[in-house]
């Protein structure tokens, strides 16, 4: 986590601007005011708390709404006076109920980041009761094999032209797909890297 020590706050009178991002999609949700004491509840209390130029007070966002944002990490920019904070929002995050105080729309395209680095954190750990940890014990042949079933039935859900079919059977694809890829330790990004090879030539 950040060293508070380092903040330059002097720049806006004792305040810094803090950017938050959603966590898991990686776009930005709001700006907002900290100071010193905000900086340190937001950590102690794992929720993002501001200062309020207007009312003169920290303030934890969702106080009201309940929409709180749990706080993952802290960064500082390199003149020392400006937070980037990765967050988990409850519920949308604008007081006008949009999920980005900038109106952009929700984007889930970074999950498969996510879900990619939770199946290789359950590849290590083996967690007891996880269908990920199961693939993984069940070894090599076992998973992929379930990658070619998945491969058909999203095949046959085409053929039948049943959407809703489509979708869950793309979702199961994907998962056993990247199981597959931390299995044979192949990173999602080196795949992406080589659709934009592919892209680019």
């Amino acid at each position: 986590m950040i060293d508070i020590s380092k903040i330059d706050f002097d720049k806006m009178n004792g305040l810094v601007p803090a950017i938050i991002t959603d966590n898991i999609t990686g776009q930005v949700l709001m700006l907002g005011y900290m100071n010193k004491e905000a900086v340190q509840k937001t950590i102690d209390e794992r929720k993002v708390i501001f200062y309020s130029r207007s009312k003169k007070r920290l303030w934890t966002k969702g106080e009201t709404s309940s929409n709180f944002l749990n706080l993952i990490d802290i960064k500082l920019d390199c003149d020392y006076d400006t937070l980037l904070i990765s967050a988990n929002p409850e519920g949308n995050t604008c007081h006008l109920d949009q999920y980005s105080c900038f109106g952009v729309e929700k984007e889930n395209y970074n999950f498969l980041k996510y879900l990619d680095e939770l199946i290789k954190d359950r590849k290590q750990k083996l967690p007891e009761n996880s269908y990920t940890t199961q693939l993984f014990k069940q070894g090599e042949n076992r998973i992929i094999q379930k990658v070619g079933e998945e491969a058909v039935e999203t095949v046959i859900a085409a053929k039948n032209n049943d959407l809703k079919e489509i979708i869950n059977e793309s979702a199961d694809l994907l998962f056993h797909l990247l199981v597959m890829l931390n299995e044979k330790n192949i990173s999602l990004n080196e795949v992406i890297s080589e659709l934009e090879f592919r892209h680019g030539g």
